[in-house]
Order: structure tokens, then C-alpha cells, then sequence
């Protein structure tokens, strides 16, 4: 376990889900004590061939 504020989150794509294509995920960290809510970003899905919005996920 890492010391400090700053852990790893995961990030999914959520517009792959609504067209039934795979998921892309990328991992990434995140301060907890700055920004306790979800993370959202727009990163490349290279199953939909575009930018999509990714999500943080549990």
C-alpha cells in the first residue's frame, strides 16, 4: 500500500457499455484528500477508434 494521500484508481470507458463494445480501462492515481469524488476524463478507446468519457470505477 502506498504512503501517503495519493492512491490507484481505475478509469472505464462508459460509452462502450451503452454500445455493447468493449470496455477500455487505464489506470491512474488520484489525491483522495484533495479530490474525494469521482474522477471523469476523456481518453481514447482504441475498440471505438475515438475519445470517449472514462469514469473512475470502485
Amino acid at each position: 500500500m502506498a504512503k501517503g494521500p495519493r492512491q490507484v484508481i481505475t478509469l472505464e470507458c462508459t460509452e462502450a457499455r451503452k454500445e455493447g463494445g468493449t470496455p477500455s480501462r487505464y489506470s491512474t492515481t488520484k489525491n483522495k484528500k484533495k479530490h474525494p469524488e469521482r474522477i471523469e476524463l476523456k481518453k481514447y478507446n482504441p475498440f471505438l477508434r475515438r475519445h470517449t468519457l472514462h469514469k473512475e470505477v470502485k
